[in-house]
């Protein structure tokens, strides 16, 4: 699957076509099919966030009652209808600017915190809150300019950008077996497999059968598999609805059916055509929240996102570039400084969208390990998310059980990269691992990332070889350990 770009071709040949000098797709081993097709298997590993962003932000009020948008009921649609433009819009100047394989959409992750951390706070609201997001990718996109983002990516060791990779495979491994049912939460002992530790229901079915027949495509190098393995299960799912009325897991009425679909139940009834709601574009006050919440406490949501966002965008860098092998000659992540460019304006766009931050999407590599190599494969997945603005049906066809079990097969592909690192330095390896086991555990890429700086670091100086360390990764490290005890400080200083 790995393909590094070779040191004599930095462009393809010219009579092969502007798209493709453009792109350096020939130089990147790839084709414009496989551009297609992974930009297609990428759309459909992440299609549920344009189901999933709504339900996030879109049904939560902030401090003083009001929704996204400012009513007092939720207005999903306009919420959905946005993150489909903003995240089309972003995905593309990806894959224009950056010509990376790296799709751009809202951070579940961020949208939480932003819900259940940042417009809970007294009097704050959400167009403050969006304000605050706007704030954060204008600080981002100075950083790159300055170059001082690219130089803290440069400084972290070798085998610790490997581990990143790694746990973030381990992570998104047990996404796709969470949101697909596979793994559950029961609330009193922790996690468990499927329902009382049984398997059982069609979902969970559907999943595993979409799982095992990716398993044997891909170990028999049937080219398309993942985009054959979702669009399979899609279609058998649709057809075992129709028959056995399956229905969500939670029913309109607030029933319970532990059996039932996750996110999206798949069935074609349903109006295709629908006239968007884009009320939601440029709802935010961009210096509310320090009225609102005062300076220190939107200093501090604002460090917090901005760190968050800082190296959520270094770890899925590094794995979709991994998964790819799109390296330059020197072994370096080509055009990094413009893909991180596009990232930061990916962010302003989410604020300026009011669909919480945006950044790269570690369900890209499901379009790598279908062949994605260059930016064209965001282009493809860009017009899909802006097509989902009329046609917002067509990600609500897709089952969460039918597209996760491909987030499993890339989690074993970024997995295989552990061999790289050598277990026998403990100094390399302790805060490896520390990095690899962070990320599942505590459910995030940046907690991971910040147990093994932090620990690197710690080892480092414990040894007496601080001079061995990177001046910036101090900085990286320190500003971590703020981050992690952010909570208390709030708390202390009374802005929690």
């Amino acid at each position: 699957m790995s393909t590094q770009i070779p040191a004599s071709k930095t462009s393809a040949p010219r009579q092969l076509g502007s798209l493709d000098r453009y792109f350096h797709i020939t130089a990147r081993g790839s084709s414009i099919g496989r551009e297609v097709r992974g930009g297609l298997a990428t759309f459909f590993a992440m299609s549920y966030i344009i189901v999933l962003n709504p339900l996030i932000i879109g049904a939560s009020a902030d401090s003083t009652g009001n929704f996204l948008g400012g009513g007092s009921e939720p207005n999903l649609p306009a919420v959905a209808a946005a993150t489909s433009l903003i995240s089309g819009l972003m995905t593309i100047l990806m894959g224009v600017i950056g010509k990376f394989p790296m799709a751009v959409s809202s951070s579940l992750g961020l949208s939480a915190f932003i819900t259940y951390g940042i417009v809970v706070l007294p009097g704050m609201t959400w167009a403050d809150a969006m304000g605050l997001v706007v704030i954060e990718g204008v600080i981002l996109l100075v950083l790159v300019l300055t170059g001082f983002r690219s130089a803290i990516f440069n400084a972290v060791p070798g085998a610790l950008k490997i581990a990143i990779s790694v746990g973030i495979g381990l992570f998104i491994a047990l996404i796709g077996m969470v949101n697909a049912g596979f793994i559950q939460n029961n609330g009193s002992t922790g996690l468990e497999l499927g329902v009382g530790g049984s398997l059982y229901g069609w979902p969970i079915f559907i999943f595993l059968i979409a799982m095992f027949a990716l398993f044997a495509m891909w170990a028999a190098k049937v080219r398309g598999a993942i985009l054959y393995s979702i669009v399979g299960a899609t279609v058998l799912a649709i057809t075992l609805e129709s028959v056995f009325r399956i229905g969500p897991q939670t029913a309109a009425d607030g029933t319970e059916n532990p059996y039932g679909w996750g996110l999206t139940v798949p069935t074609l009834n349903q109006d295709w055509l629908t006239m968007p709601d884009l009320s939601l574009i440029g709802d935010f006050n961009l210096l509310g929240s320090w009225q609102s919440i005062g300076v220190v406490a939107a200093t501090l949501a604002i460090f917090t996102l901005l760190l968050a966002n800082f190296f959520d965008l270094l770890g899925t860098m590094v794995g979709v570039s991994n998964a790819g092998g799109i390296k330059d000659a020197d072994g370096e992540i080509p055009h990094s400084r413009r893909i991180m460019v596009a990232d930061a304006v990916g962010t302003i766009g989410g604020g300026v969208g009011s669909t919480s931050v945006n950044s790269g999407f570690i369900e890209s590599t499901v379009g790598v390990g279908d062949g994605a190599r260059t930016g064209l494969a965001n282009v493809v997945t860009g017009v899909l998310f802006l097509a989902t603005i009329v046609l917002a049906p067509l990600a609500a066809v897709i089952p969460t059980e039918a597209a996760s079990a491909t987030l499993v097969l890339v989690g074993f592909l970024m997995m295989q990269q552990i061999v790289r690192i050598d277990w026998t330095d403990v100094e390399m390896a302790i805060p490896a691992f520390m990095t690899i086991v962070v990320m599942p555990f505590s459910y995030s890429i940046t907690n991971g990332i910040g147990a093994g700086f932090i620990s690197y670091v710690a080892i480092k100086v414990f040894r007496g070889k601080w001079r061995e360390v990177h001046p910036l990764m101090y900085v990286t490290a320190a500003l971590f350990v703020l981050y992690f005890v952010s909570g208390p400080i709030q708390e202390a200083l009374g802005v929690g």
